[in-house]
């Protein structure tokens, strides 16, 4: 995944990346202490230590460091699935694995509220919804990859696509699960797990769709 130009000046030296480290530290702590929309540049340079223009050096405004911050949850979700679907051999496995993947996803917004906020905060960013889209075009390809070897080849193209319709709508349905009270959020994810696994027996078994 290709990540759009965020950063105005890259920092080359050790000092200058821990900087950089440093304000998107102070910047997580500020935001899970009243959320983004509190949050103001010149309070973040204030607590991290770092001059005001330094700070604008690196970051143009606030959007840029909420991006950046939302990056690097997708890479932490990456690996998240990349290490569930690895070395998938058996198709009650896979079953599992999914399922796996899909409370994970649910409990990293859960337990870290200030995730919750970075993302909602982004929604509007339109090159962070292009890149959102692009990154689970990439999971979608390690997902496919993993399950092509257990599922029927005829049922390759439909893997496919349900791969990307994994990837996609699970943002959307954790999103939704944690915007309403959590035993409706609970609820909405339990039943989502039900239909992705339905979905996901069927191209195991080999079914085919009649349309």
């Amino acid at each position: 995944m290709s990540s759009p130009k965020i950063l105005r000046r890259q920092p080359t030296q050790a000092r200058a990346r821990e900087r950089v480290e440093r304000l998107l530290s102070v910047a997580t702590e500020m935001i899970a202490e009243t959320g983004s929309d509190a949050m103001r540049m010149t309070e973040l340079a204030e607590r991290a230590g770092v001059p005001i223009g330094s700070l604008y050096q690196y970051f143009p405004d606030k959007a840029a460091i909420l991006r950046l911050l939302a990056i690097r949850v997708m890479e932490r979700v990456r690996e998240m699935l990349r290490r569930t679907i690895e070395g998938l051999d058996d198709p009650k496995e896979a079953l599992t694995r999914i399922d796996q993947a899909l409370v994970g996803y649910y409990q990293l917004f859960l337990t870290e509220p200030v995730t919750r906020d970075i993302w909602s905060a982004t929604q509007s960013d339109k090159a962070l919804q292009e890149l959102d889209i692009e990154d689970s075009r990439v999971n979608a390809g390690l997902f496919f990859d993993a399950m092509k070897p257990i599922v029927p080849k005829h049922n390759h193209a439909r893997l496919k696509a349900a791969s990307f319709l994994l990837m996609q709508l699970s943002g959307a349905a954790v999103r939704l699960a944690i915007a309403v009270d959590r035993k409706e959020g609970d609820r909405l994810m339990t039943e989502y797990r039900f239909m992705i696994a339905r979905e996901f027996e069927s191209l195991l078994v080999g079914e085919e769709r009649a349309f």
